[in-house]
Protein backbone atom coordinates (compact mmCIF):
# COMPACT_ATOMS: atom_id res chain seq x y z
CA UNK A 1 0.00 0.00 0.00
CA UNK A 2 1.41 3.39 -0.99
CA UNK A 3 1.81 6.35 1.38
CA UNK A 4 -0.97 8.21 -0.47
CA UNK A 5 -3.38 5.31 0.01
CA UNK A 6 -2.64 5.27 3.75
CA UNK A 7 -3.81 8.88 3.98
CA UNK A 8 -7.37 8.02 2.97
CA UNK A 9 -7.66 4.42 4.22
CA UNK A 10 -9.20 5.32 7.65
CA UNK A 11 -12.26 6.80 5.93
CA UNK A 12 -12.70 3.66 3.86
CA UNK A 13 -12.37 1.53 6.97
CA UNK A 14 -15.47 3.13 8.54
CA UNK A 15 -18.65 1.10 8.42
CA UNK A 16 -21.67 2.68 6.70
CA UNK A 17 -23.46 3.47 9.98
CA UNK A 18 -20.48 5.38 11.41
CA UNK A 19 -19.95 7.21 8.10
CA UNK A 20 -23.60 8.29 8.07
CA UNK A 21 -23.36 9.50 11.66
CA UNK A 22 -20.38 11.67 10.76
CA UNK A 23 -22.21 13.04 7.70
CA UNK A 24 -25.29 13.86 9.81
CA UNK A 25 -23.11 15.80 12.26
CA UNK A 26 -21.51 17.78 9.42
CA UNK A 27 -24.94 18.38 7.87
CA UNK A 28 -26.20 19.76 11.18
CA UNK A 29 -23.25 22.13 11.29
CA UNK A 30 -24.42 23.67 8.01
CA UNK A 31 -27.43 25.14 9.80
CA UNK A 32 -25.13 27.90 11.03
CA UNK A 33 -24.48 29.02 7.45
CA UNK A 34 -26.59 30.95 4.94
CA UNK A 35 -28.19 28.41 2.58
CA UNK A 36 -30.36 29.11 -0.45
CA UNK A 37 -33.50 27.19 -1.39
CA UNK A 38 -31.47 25.49 -4.13
CA UNK A 39 -28.92 24.41 -1.50
CA UNK A 40 -31.68 22.89 0.61
CA UNK A 41 -33.06 20.96 -2.39
CA UNK A 42 -29.58 19.65 -3.13
CA UNK A 43 -28.97 18.55 0.44
CA UNK A 44 -32.33 16.80 0.57
CA UNK A 45 -31.42 14.77 -2.52
CA UNK A 46 -33.60 16.67 -4.99
CA UNK A 47 -30.71 17.61 -7.28
CA UNK A 48 -31.69 15.13 -10.01
CA UNK A 49 -29.58 12.81 -12.09
CA UNK A 50 -28.52 12.81 -15.69
CA UNK A 51 -29.19 10.18 -18.27
CA UNK A 52 -29.16 9.62 -22.01
CA UNK A 53 -32.04 8.46 -24.12
CA UNK A 54 -32.23 5.25 -26.11
CA UNK A 55 -33.48 4.51 -29.59
CA UNK A 56 -36.77 2.91 -30.54
CA UNK A 57 -36.99 -0.51 -32.21
CA UNK A 58 -39.71 -2.83 -33.42
CA UNK A 59 -41.77 -0.17 -35.26
CA UNK A 60 -42.95 -0.55 -38.90
CA UNK A 61 -40.17 0.56 -41.24
CA UNK A 62 -40.60 2.90 -44.24
CA UNK A 63 -37.65 3.27 -46.63
CA UNK A 64 -37.47 6.43 -48.76
CA UNK A 65 -35.64 5.85 -52.05
CA UNK A 66 -35.07 7.61 -55.34
CA UNK A 67 -32.34 8.94 -57.57
CA UNK A 68 -30.04 11.73 -56.30
CA UNK A 69 -31.35 15.24 -55.60
CA UNK A 70 -35.08 14.53 -55.80
CA UNK A 71 -35.62 15.78 -52.24
CA UNK A 72 -35.61 12.60 -50.13
CA UNK A 73 -33.88 14.15 -47.10
CA UNK A 74 -36.08 17.27 -47.34
CA UNK A 75 -39.12 14.98 -47.26
CA UNK A 76 -37.68 13.13 -44.26
CA UNK A 77 -37.35 16.43 -42.38
CA UNK A 78 -40.90 17.36 -43.35
CA UNK A 79 -42.24 14.04 -42.04
CA UNK A 80 -40.27 14.41 -38.79
CA UNK A 81 -41.31 18.03 -38.35
CA UNK A 82 -37.74 19.13 -37.65
CA UNK A 83 -34.38 19.50 -39.42
CA UNK A 84 -32.73 16.17 -38.72
CA UNK A 85 -31.27 14.93 -42.03
CA UNK A 86 -28.50 16.95 -43.70
CA UNK A 87 -29.96 18.83 -46.69
CA UNK A 88 -28.05 20.75 -49.36
CA UNK A 89 -28.60 21.71 -53.01
CA UNK A 90 -25.62 19.56 -54.00
CA UNK A 91 -26.59 16.04 -55.17
CA UNK A 92 -25.29 13.08 -53.17
CA UNK A 93 -25.23 14.63 -49.67
CA UNK A 94 -26.84 11.56 -48.03
CA UNK A 95 -24.73 8.42 -48.30
CA UNK A 96 -25.78 5.97 -45.60
CA UNK A 97 -29.21 4.64 -44.68
CA UNK A 98 -30.25 6.59 -41.61
CA UNK A 99 -33.25 5.67 -39.45
CA UNK A 100 -35.43 8.16 -37.54
CA UNK A 101 -38.49 7.60 -35.31
CA UNK A 102 -41.58 9.28 -36.81
CA UNK A 103 -45.28 9.66 -36.00
CA UNK A 104 -48.41 10.47 -38.02
CA UNK A 105 -52.05 10.39 -36.97
CA UNK A 106 -51.17 8.70 -33.70
CA UNK A 107 -49.18 5.86 -35.32
CA UNK A 108 -45.45 5.51 -34.80
CA UNK A 109 -43.10 4.14 -37.42
CA UNK A 110 -39.44 4.31 -38.45
CA UNK A 111 -38.48 6.29 -41.54
CA UNK A 112 -35.19 5.39 -43.26
CA UNK A 113 -33.44 8.03 -45.38
CA UNK A 114 -31.15 6.67 -48.12
CA UNK A 115 -28.60 7.96 -50.57
CA UNK A 116 -29.43 8.52 -54.22
CA UNK A 117 -29.86 5.26 -56.20
CA UNK A 118 -28.02 5.26 -59.52
CA UNK A 119 -27.13 2.64 -62.12
CA UNK A 120 -23.77 1.83 -63.66
CA UNK A 121 -21.78 3.77 -61.07
CA UNK A 122 -18.52 2.91 -59.36
CA UNK A 123 -16.59 3.82 -56.23
CA UNK A 124 -18.44 5.54 -53.41
CA UNK A 125 -21.61 6.01 -55.51
CA UNK A 126 -21.87 2.24 -55.95
CA UNK A 127 -21.58 1.76 -52.17
CA UNK A 128 -24.35 4.34 -51.67
CA UNK A 129 -26.63 2.52 -54.12
CA UNK A 130 -25.96 -0.78 -52.32
CA UNK A 131 -27.05 0.75 -49.02
CA UNK A 132 -30.29 1.99 -50.63
CA UNK A 133 -31.04 -1.53 -51.88
CA UNK A 134 -30.36 -2.97 -48.41
CA UNK A 135 -32.75 -0.40 -46.94
CA UNK A 136 -35.49 -1.68 -49.27
CA UNK A 137 -34.85 -5.28 -48.21
CA UNK A 138 -35.10 -4.31 -44.52
CA UNK A 139 -38.29 -2.23 -44.90
CA UNK A 140 -41.99 -3.05 -44.55
CA UNK A 141 -42.93 -0.52 -47.25
CA UNK A 142 -41.14 1.83 -49.65
CA UNK A 143 -41.76 5.48 -50.53
CA UNK A 144 -40.36 6.20 -54.01
CA UNK A 145 -39.63 9.89 -54.58
CA UNK A 146 -39.56 11.20 -58.16
CA UNK A 147 -38.92 14.75 -59.35
CA UNK A 148 -42.40 15.81 -60.54
CA UNK A 149 -41.01 18.78 -62.45
CA UNK A 150 -38.67 16.58 -64.51
CA UNK A 151 -40.85 13.48 -64.85
CA UNK A 152 -39.80 9.85 -65.04
CA UNK A 153 -36.21 9.27 -66.14
CA UNK A 154 -34.40 6.09 -67.17
CA UNK A 155 -32.95 5.87 -63.66
CA UNK A 156 -36.44 6.11 -62.15
CA UNK A 157 -37.54 3.24 -64.39
CA UNK A 158 -34.58 1.14 -63.21
CA UNK A 159 -35.46 1.92 -59.59
CA UNK A 160 -39.02 0.70 -60.22
CA UNK A 161 -37.66 -2.60 -61.58
CA UNK A 162 -35.54 -3.02 -58.45
CA UNK A 163 -38.60 -2.37 -56.27
CA UNK A 164 -40.71 -4.91 -58.19
CA UNK A 165 -38.05 -7.56 -57.53
CA UNK A 166 -38.13 -6.69 -53.82
CA UNK A 167 -41.89 -7.27 -53.67
CA UNK A 168 -42.54 -4.57 -51.06
CA UNK A 169 -45.59 -2.23 -51.02
CA UNK A 170 -44.63 1.03 -52.78
CA UNK A 171 -46.09 4.54 -52.46
CA UNK A 172 -45.14 6.97 -55.24
CA UNK A 173 -44.45 10.65 -54.43
CA UNK A 174 -44.03 13.29 -57.14
CA UNK A 175 -41.94 15.92 -55.36
CA UNK A 176 -41.29 19.58 -56.27
CA UNK A 177 -44.92 20.16 -57.34
CA UNK A 178 -45.21 23.61 -55.81
CA UNK A 179 -48.54 24.61 -57.36
CA UNK A 180 -51.74 23.19 -58.88
CA UNK A 181 -50.34 23.86 -62.36
CA UNK A 182 -47.70 21.17 -61.84
CA UNK A 183 -50.16 18.45 -60.89
CA UNK A 184 -50.87 17.64 -64.55
CA UNK A 185 -47.19 16.82 -65.09
CA UNK A 186 -47.23 14.62 -61.99
CA UNK A 187 -50.16 12.66 -63.40
CA UNK A 188 -47.86 11.43 -66.16
CA UNK A 189 -46.09 9.29 -63.53
CA UNK A 190 -48.97 6.81 -63.68
CA UNK A 191 -46.87 5.34 -66.51
CA UNK A 192 -44.45 3.88 -63.94
CA UNK A 193 -47.12 1.33 -63.02
CA UNK A 194 -46.99 1.95 -59.26
CA UNK A 195 -50.47 3.34 -58.90
CA UNK A 196 -51.48 6.90 -58.03
CA UNK A 197 -48.62 9.42 -57.84
CA UNK A 198 -49.07 11.82 -54.91
CA UNK A 199 -48.07 15.37 -55.92
CA UNK A 200 -46.19 17.01 -53.03
CA UNK A 201 -43.77 19.77 -52.19
CA UNK A 202 -41.46 18.58 -49.43
CA UNK A 203 -39.98 22.06 -49.21
CA UNK A 204 -43.31 23.84 -48.64
CA UNK A 205 -45.32 21.00 -47.07
CA UNK A 206 -47.89 20.79 -49.88
CA UNK A 207 -49.76 17.46 -50.08
CA UNK A 208 -47.78 15.80 -47.26
CA UNK A 209 -50.91 14.82 -45.28
CA UNK A 210 -52.47 12.83 -48.13
CA UNK A 211 -49.12 11.15 -48.82
CA UNK A 212 -48.66 10.06 -45.19
CA UNK A 213 -52.22 8.72 -45.07
CA UNK A 214 -51.31 6.50 -48.03
CA UNK A 215 -48.05 5.49 -46.29
CA UNK A 216 -49.95 4.36 -43.18
CA UNK A 217 -52.25 2.25 -45.39
CA UNK A 218 -49.18 0.54 -46.87
CA UNK A 219 -47.42 -0.06 -43.53
CA UNK A 220 -48.43 -3.07 -41.40
CA UNK A 221 -49.53 -2.63 -37.80
CA UNK A 222 -46.66 -4.87 -36.63
CA UNK A 223 -43.30 -4.84 -38.40
CA UNK A 224 -42.21 -7.99 -40.18
CA UNK A 225 -38.56 -6.88 -40.32
CA UNK A 226 -37.75 -4.82 -37.19
CA UNK A 227 -36.74 -6.71 -34.03
CA UNK A 228 -38.82 -6.32 -30.85
CA UNK A 229 -37.62 -3.69 -28.37
CA UNK A 230 -35.01 -5.13 -26.00
CA UNK A 231 -36.01 -5.05 -22.33
CA UNK A 232 -34.58 -2.07 -20.49
CA UNK A 233 -33.32 -0.47 -23.70
CA UNK A 234 -29.81 -0.76 -25.17
CA UNK A 235 -26.95 1.45 -23.99
CA UNK A 236 -26.20 4.13 -26.56
CA UNK A 237 -22.62 4.32 -27.89
CA UNK A 238 -21.31 7.05 -30.24
CA UNK A 239 -18.26 6.37 -32.41
CA UNK A 240 -16.45 9.70 -32.79
CA UNK A 241 -13.13 10.95 -34.06
CA UNK A 242 -11.56 13.03 -36.78
CA UNK A 243 -12.21 12.09 -40.43
CA UNK A 244 -10.82 8.83 -41.83
CA UNK A 245 -9.84 7.15 -38.54
CA UNK A 246 -12.09 4.14 -39.24
CA UNK A 247 -15.37 4.84 -37.42
CA UNK A 248 -17.55 3.36 -40.17
CA UNK A 249 -15.20 0.39 -40.59
CA UNK A 250 -15.45 -0.33 -36.86
CA UNK A 251 -19.26 -0.19 -36.98
CA UNK A 252 -19.25 -2.66 -39.88
CA UNK A 253 -16.82 -4.89 -37.99
CA UNK A 254 -19.04 -4.88 -34.91
CA UNK A 255 -22.19 -5.49 -36.96
CA UNK A 256 -20.40 -8.15 -39.06
CA UNK A 257 -22.05 -6.61 -42.12
CA UNK A 258 -21.58 -3.68 -44.52
CA UNK A 259 -23.91 -1.44 -42.54
CA UNK A 260 -22.42 1.91 -43.59
CA UNK A 261 -20.50 3.21 -46.57
CA UNK A 262 -16.72 2.95 -46.19
CA UNK A 263 -14.37 4.72 -48.58
CA UNK A 264 -10.85 6.10 -48.46
CA UNK A 265 -12.20 9.60 -49.13
CA UNK A 266 -12.26 11.45 -45.76
CA UNK A 267 -15.68 12.63 -44.63
CA UNK A 268 -17.72 9.81 -46.20
CA UNK A 269 -20.20 9.73 -43.29
CA UNK A 270 -22.41 12.79 -42.89
CA UNK A 271 -25.57 11.75 -41.01
CA UNK A 272 -25.29 9.87 -37.69
CA UNK A 273 -26.17 6.23 -38.38
CA UNK A 274 -27.81 4.13 -35.64
CA UNK A 275 -27.32 0.37 -35.58
CA UNK A 276 -28.59 -2.10 -33.00
CA UNK A 277 -25.76 -4.62 -32.46
CA UNK A 278 -25.57 -7.68 -30.21
CA UNK A 279 -22.28 -7.77 -28.32
CA UNK A 280 -21.50 -9.98 -25.37
CA UNK A 281 -25.04 -11.34 -25.47
CA UNK A 282 -26.59 -7.88 -25.01
CA UNK A 283 -27.99 -5.26 -27.42
CA UNK A 284 -26.07 -2.01 -27.90
CA UNK A 285 -27.13 0.99 -29.98
CA UNK A 286 -24.02 2.13 -31.87
CA UNK A 287 -24.04 5.49 -33.65
CA UNK A 288 -21.57 6.15 -36.46
CA UNK A 289 -20.87 9.88 -36.79
CA UNK A 290 -19.22 12.27 -39.20
CA UNK A 291 -15.57 13.09 -38.57
CA UNK A 292 -15.02 16.11 -36.32
CA UNK A 293 -12.93 18.63 -38.22
CA UNK A 294 -10.62 21.34 -36.91
CA UNK A 295 -13.24 24.01 -36.22
CA UNK A 296 -16.99 23.89 -36.88
CA UNK A 297 -16.98 27.51 -38.12
CA UNK A 298 -14.25 26.61 -40.64
CA UNK A 299 -16.44 24.01 -42.34
CA UNK A 300 -19.00 24.75 -45.05
CA UNK A 301 -21.92 23.06 -46.76
CA UNK A 302 -22.68 19.45 -45.88
CA UNK A 303 -19.62 19.18 -43.62
CA UNK A 304 -20.90 22.06 -41.47
CA UNK A 305 -24.28 20.42 -40.91
CA UNK A 306 -22.62 17.04 -40.37
CA UNK A 307 -20.51 18.56 -37.57
CA UNK A 308 -23.65 19.84 -35.85
CA UNK A 309 -25.27 16.39 -36.14
CA UNK A 310 -22.15 14.81 -34.62
CA UNK A 311 -22.29 17.11 -31.60
CA UNK A 312 -25.97 16.22 -31.15
CA UNK A 313 -25.12 12.50 -31.39
CA UNK A 314 -22.50 12.90 -28.63
CA UNK A 315 -25.03 14.58 -26.37
CA UNK A 316 -27.61 11.83 -26.99
CA UNK A 317 -25.08 9.07 -26.29
CA UNK A 318 -24.23 7.57 -22.90
CA UNK A 319 -20.66 6.58 -23.76
CA UNK A 320 -18.40 7.71 -26.61
CA UNK A 321 -15.67 5.64 -28.23
CA UNK A 322 -13.06 8.09 -29.52
CA UNK A 323 -11.17 6.48 -32.38
CA UNK A 324 -7.55 7.52 -32.96
CA UNK A 325 -5.43 6.41 -35.91
CA UNK A 326 -2.56 4.66 -34.12
CA UNK A 327 -0.45 4.62 -37.29
CA UNK A 328 -0.28 8.43 -37.42
CA UNK A 329 1.09 11.05 -35.05
CA UNK A 330 -1.41 12.07 -32.36
CA UNK A 331 -2.87 15.37 -33.54
CA UNK A 332 -4.39 18.41 -31.88
CA UNK A 333 -7.64 17.37 -33.55
CA UNK A 334 -7.62 14.02 -31.68
CA UNK A 335 -7.15 15.81 -28.37
CA UNK A 336 -9.97 18.23 -29.20
CA UNK A 337 -12.36 15.34 -29.91
CA UNK A 338 -11.54 13.78 -26.52
CA UNK A 339 -12.15 17.12 -24.83
CA UNK A 340 -15.46 17.51 -26.67
CA UNK A 341 -16.68 14.22 -25.18
CA UNK A 342 -15.53 15.23 -21.68
CA UNK A 343 -17.22 18.64 -22.00
CA UNK A 344 -20.46 16.86 -22.93
CA UNK A 345 -20.18 14.80 -19.73
CA UNK A 346 -20.21 11.43 -21.47
CA UNK A 347 -18.41 8.24 -20.45
CA UNK A 348 -15.26 7.72 -22.50
CA UNK A 349 -13.34 4.87 -24.13
CA UNK A 350 -10.31 5.56 -26.33
CA UNK A 351 -9.77 3.08 -29.16
CA UNK A 352 -6.49 3.12 -31.06
CA UNK A 353 -7.47 1.83 -34.50
CA UNK A 354 -5.39 0.51 -37.42
CA UNK A 355 -3.18 -1.39 -34.96
CA UNK A 356 -2.27 -3.78 -37.79
CA UNK A 357 -0.23 -0.91 -39.29
CA UNK A 358 1.72 -0.20 -36.07
CA UNK A 359 5.26 -1.55 -35.81
CA UNK A 360 7.56 -1.60 -32.75
CA UNK A 361 9.08 1.80 -33.50
CA UNK A 362 5.68 3.42 -33.92
CA UNK A 363 4.47 1.86 -30.63
CA UNK A 364 7.37 3.45 -28.80
CA UNK A 365 6.59 6.92 -30.14
CA UNK A 366 2.84 6.45 -29.65
CA UNK A 367 3.30 5.70 -25.95
CA UNK A 368 5.35 8.87 -25.55
CA UNK A 369 2.70 10.89 -27.41
CA UNK A 370 -0.03 9.50 -25.13
CA UNK A 371 1.97 10.30 -21.98
CA UNK A 372 2.52 13.86 -23.20
CA UNK A 373 -0.77 14.79 -24.90
CA UNK A 374 -3.38 12.69 -23.04
CA UNK A 375 -1.98 12.83 -19.51
CA UNK A 376 -5.22 14.43 -18.27
CA UNK A 377 -7.33 11.44 -19.40
CA UNK A 378 -5.29 8.55 -18.06
CA UNK A 379 -8.52 7.44 -16.38
CA UNK A 380 -10.09 6.49 -19.74
CA UNK A 381 -9.97 2.78 -20.71
CA UNK A 382 -7.76 2.13 -23.73
CA UNK A 383 -8.37 -0.53 -26.37
CA UNK A 384 -6.06 -1.31 -29.28
CA UNK A 385 -8.08 -2.56 -32.26
CA UNK A 386 -8.04 -3.11 -35.99
CA UNK A 387 -11.45 -2.57 -37.56
CA UNK A 388 -10.17 -3.89 -40.87
CA UNK A 389 -9.17 -7.29 -39.49
CA UNK A 390 -11.61 -7.27 -36.50
CA UNK A 391 -8.61 -7.79 -34.18
CA UNK A 392 -9.61 -7.20 -30.53
CA UNK A 393 -12.91 -5.44 -31.40
CA UNK A 394 -14.61 -7.79 -28.91
CA UNK A 395 -12.58 -6.16 -26.12
CA UNK A 396 -14.65 -3.02 -26.51
CA UNK A 397 -17.46 -4.59 -24.47
CA UNK A 398 -15.41 -4.81 -21.27
CA UNK A 399 -14.17 -1.23 -21.68
CA UNK A 400 -17.71 0.04 -22.37
CA UNK A 401 -19.07 -1.76 -19.30
CA UNK A 402 -16.31 -0.30 -17.12
CA UNK A 403 -16.91 3.27 -18.31
CA UNK A 404 -20.69 3.03 -18.03
CA UNK A 405 -20.51 1.53 -14.52
CA UNK A 406 -18.35 4.48 -13.43
CA UNK A 407 -20.69 6.92 -15.17
CA UNK A 408 -23.63 5.48 -13.22
CA UNK A 409 -21.83 5.37 -9.84
CA UNK A 410 -23.18 7.09 -6.74
CA UNK A 411 -21.13 7.43 -3.53
CA UNK A 412 -23.10 7.38 -0.25
CA UNK A 413 -23.03 10.82 1.38
CA UNK A 414 -21.59 9.45 4.61
CA UNK A 415 -18.67 7.73 2.93
CA UNK A 416 -18.01 10.76 0.72
CA UNK A 417 -17.75 13.12 3.69
CA UNK A 418 -15.64 10.67 5.68
CA UNK A 419 -13.29 10.46 2.69
CA UNK A 420 -13.06 14.26 2.33
CA UNK A 421 -12.60 14.72 6.09
CA UNK A 422 -9.61 12.40 6.17
CA UNK A 423 -8.24 13.94 2.96
CA UNK A 424 -8.51 17.53 4.21
CA UNK A 425 -6.93 16.57 7.55
CA UNK A 426 -3.93 14.96 5.86
CA UNK A 427 -3.61 17.55 3.07
CA UNK A 428 -5.30 20.85 4.05
CA UNK A 429 -5.99 23.54 1.50
CA UNK A 430 -3.12 26.08 1.22
CA UNK A 431 -3.47 29.37 3.11
CA UNK A 432 -4.11 32.28 0.77
CA UNK A 433 -4.25 35.89 1.94
CA UNK A 434 -4.14 34.80 5.55
CA UNK A 435 -7.26 32.64 5.12
CA UNK A 436 -7.66 28.90 4.74
CA UNK A 437 -10.96 27.64 3.27
CA UNK A 438 -12.57 24.77 5.15
CA UNK A 439 -14.72 22.06 3.60
CA UNK A 440 -18.04 21.98 5.47
CA UNK A 441 -20.00 19.29 3.67
CA UNK A 442 -20.15 17.49 0.31
CA UNK A 443 -22.82 15.62 -1.59
CA UNK A 444 -23.10 13.89 -4.94
CA UNK A 445 -25.72 15.95 -6.74
CA UNK A 446 -26.05 13.61 -9.74
CA UNK A 447 -24.57 10.77 -11.67
CA UNK A 448 -24.29 10.25 -15.43
CA UNK A 449 -21.77 11.91 -15.10
CA UNK A 450 -20.91 11.98 -11.37
CA UNK A 451 -21.25 15.56 -10.14
CA UNK A 452 -20.12 16.57 -6.67
CA UNK A 453 -20.98 19.77 -4.82
CA UNK A 454 -18.73 20.92 -1.97
CA UNK A 455 -19.87 23.52 0.58
CA UNK A 456 -16.89 25.47 1.90
CA UNK A 457 -16.06 28.61 3.87
CA UNK A 458 -13.95 30.04 1.04
CA UNK A 459 -12.87 29.62 -2.59
CA UNK A 460 -11.16 26.31 -3.34
CA UNK A 461 -8.42 26.64 -5.94
CA UNK A 462 -8.50 24.70 -9.21
CA UNK A 463 -5.32 22.84 -8.27
CA UNK A 464 -6.87 21.57 -5.05
CA UNK A 465 -10.02 20.54 -6.93
CA UNK A 466 -7.87 18.49 -9.29
CA UNK A 467 -6.20 16.94 -6.25
CA UNK A 468 -9.62 15.98 -4.87
CA UNK A 469 -10.63 14.50 -8.23
CA UNK A 470 -7.43 12.46 -8.42
CA UNK A 471 -7.97 11.07 -4.93
CA UNK A 472 -11.65 10.33 -5.70
CA UNK A 473 -10.49 8.24 -8.65
CA UNK A 474 -7.81 6.47 -6.59
CA UNK A 475 -10.34 5.61 -3.88
CA UNK A 476 -13.62 4.99 -5.69
CA UNK A 477 -12.54 4.17 -9.24
CA UNK A 478 -14.51 6.21 -11.80
CA UNK A 479 -12.49 4.65 -14.62
CA UNK A 480 -13.83 5.94 -17.91
CA UNK A 481 -16.08 8.68 -16.55
CA UNK A 482 -15.50 12.43 -16.26
CA UNK A 483 -16.06 13.93 -12.81
CA UNK A 484 -17.52 17.38 -12.18
CA UNK A 485 -16.68 19.17 -8.91
CA UNK A 486 -18.30 22.49 -8.03
CA UNK A 487 -17.86 24.56 -4.88
CA UNK A 488 -20.43 26.71 -3.10
CA UNK A 489 -18.93 29.26 -0.73
CA UNK A 490 -21.23 29.93 2.22
CA UNK A 491 -20.89 32.40 5.08
CA UNK A 492 -22.16 32.05 8.65
CA UNK A 493 -25.58 33.45 9.49
CA UNK A 494 -25.53 36.85 11.10
CA UNK A 495 -26.82 36.78 14.65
Amino acid sequence: MSENEKDVSPAMALDDAEAERRAAALRAGLEEFELSEEDEDLLEGRGGAGGGGVGRAGLPVLAIVGRPNVGKSTLVNRILGRREAVVLDTPGVTRDRVAYPAEWAGREFTVVDTGGWEVDVAGIDARVAEQAEIAVELADAVLLVVDGAVGATETDTRVVRMLRRAGKPVVLAANKVDSAAGEADAAALWSLGLGEPYPISALHGRGIGDLLDAVLDALPEVSAVAPPPPEGGPRRVALVGRPNVGKSSLLNALAKAQRVVVHEVPGTTRDPVDELIDLGGRPWMFVDTAGIRRRVHQTTGADFYASLRTQAAIEKAEVCVVLIDASEVLSEQDIRVVQQVIDAGRALVIAYNKWDLVDEERRHYLEREIEKELVQVQWAPRVNVSAKTRWHVDRLVRALDTSLASWDTRIPTGRLNAFLGELAAAHPHPVRGGKQPRILFATQAANRPPRFVIFATGFIEAGYRRFIERRLRETFGFEGSPIEISVRVREKRRR
